[in-house]
């Protein structure tokens, strides 16, 4: 009896598609220490998860090797991002793949101009060779959205800039780059009220019109999370996640602190 293709057709079509991004098991070490004992952490498209826990427990170490910094090693455990094996990809390829990281403390470059760095990274993400004017109008574009001075794209790399600067800038780098997971590694980390709520619009205006990106937040602070609105909460601590839940999750450590949590 032939086989009904259109049958299989349906089967493929119906096909759940894997997480966007799916941490399994890990266990990471730094120097020979164990840092991460075993996290598990699934993030799909279109969501924002919130990763908090105190100091030490193992947040920016989980940023870290998300995006491949060779100086974690992962003993056990796989990192998946859009169903693809992605735990021993170095950070290049992540990063064209798909994968941003905002980080905690953004490295300044004297001497390299934004719109320079942003037309080597975007010609990288899109394999073609960005012309200087093309990218100069998608930042025009964006950093009206983003409400930033127009100016800002001929300085150079977060030289000189303001901690609010430093993490606009990286917002504007995820809105060009059109990242499908950004990571936020306490990006909320030194800023003021006003400022974080610039960030934390900057973050909605991209989501606007990018829907179906999916952030992973790393953050010590409720108020970064009544900003964004997350959909799910995880805390982190001594390496391993004990808990998770939406935003009531949150609240509770907001009240009653990590202690709780504590082994």
């Amino acid at each position: 009896m032939p086989h009904d293709h259109t049958d299989l057709a349906e089967e493929t079509v119906g096909a759940a598609a894997p997480p966007l991004l799916q941490i399994e098991g890990l266990h990471v070490s730094v120097d020979g220490k164990p840092i991460l004992r075993g996290v598990d952490l699934t993030v799909e498209a279109g969501q924002v998860h919130a990763l908090m826990g105190p100091n030490g427990s193992g947040k920016s170490t989980l940023a870290n090797v998300l995006l491949g910094n060779p100086a974690y090693r992962v003993t056990s455990g796989t990192i998946r991002f859009q169903g693809e094996d992605i735990t021993a990809w170095p950070p290049d390829v992540r990063g064209k793949a798909g994968m941003f990281l905002a980080f905690q403390e953004p490295e300044s470059i004297g001497g390299v101009p934004v719109i320079q760095f942003l037309r080597q990274a975007l010609s990288a993400r899109r394999g073609i060779d960005m012309s200087v004017l093309e990218v100069r109008l998608m930042m025009m574009e964006w950093m009206e959205k983003l409400g930033m001075d127009p100016s800002f794209g001929e300085r150079h790399l977060n030289a000189g800039f303001s901690g609010g600067e430093k993490k606009r800038n990286e917002i504007l780098q995820m809105a060009i780059l059109e990242p499908e997971l950004a990571v936020l590694d306490e990006t909320d980390s030194g800023l003021d009220v006003d400022a974080l709520r610039t960030v934390a619009r900057g973050v909605h205006t991209v989501r606007e019109s990018r829907p179906e990106l999916g952030v992973l937040v790393i953050t010590h602070y409720q108020r970064m999370l009544d900003e964004l609105a997350a959909d799910r909460v995880h805390l982190l601590v001594g390496g391993v996640i004990v808990a998770e839940g939406g935003p009531e999750l949150a609240n509770a450590l907001e009240t009653e602190g990590y202690d709780a949590w504590r082994n």
